[in-house]
């Protein structure tokens, strides 16, 4: 009897297993698709254009005093052409410290925009993936799974852009 529960384990367990679904997709294409992040890459390419202008700022003032130094060095008091040296080492240094800065400030402003996009992706697949009844979700834009049997997967890029409202660009001729 006993063996006899044992197998009719084994073998509805088998069945729940093969009635499991399973589907994949793309969550970059998806992101990438949503209108949302053609304006936060809008106002993130803004932001750079805003840091590099003030980094070429600093550079211009840093050339025109290591200019002006070069030019007139020869005719400088000892005194001087130290100070000068001083200020130029200085420039140099803010503009090292600005750059760090500004990647470092590049970076937050980069996540606190996409942020919002990448969640309301991450929401849409969820919707549909609890509606259709998919135990799992594999993200293929993120090489981080050995293999996937395509025929045993659902892509459900389609279901995910109708949920966000996105509709495909027609293919350029």
């Amino acid at each position: 009897m006993k063996k006899l529960f044992i197998l009719l384990g084994v073998v509805l367990g088998i069945s729940t297993v093969s009635a499991q679904k399973f589907a994949r997709v793309n969550v970059q294409d998806i992101v990438v698709a949503m209108p949302e992040f053609e304006e936060a890459q809008k106002n993130l390419e803004a932001f750079g254009k805003d840091l590099n202008e003030q980094m070429e700022q600093i550079q211009v003032e840093f050339n025109n005093k290591l200019a002006d130094f070069q030019k007139n060095q020869a005719t400088m008091a000892a005194s001087v052409k130290q100070m000068r040296q001083q200020e130029l080492e200085q420039l140099q240094q803010r503009f090292s410290e600005f750059q760090q800065i500004a990647q470092q400030d590049f970076q937050k402003k980069q996540a606190e925009l996409l942020e919002p996009v990448q969640k309301k992706a991450q929401e849409a697949i969820q919707k549909v993936a609890k509606a259709n009844g998919y135990i799992v979700v594999f993200d293929t834009s993120v090489p981080s799974l050995a293999y996937i049997d395509e025929a045993q997967t659902t892509d459900i890029a389609a279901t995910v852009k109708k949920e966000l409202g996105i509709v495909d660009k027609p293919a350029a001729k």
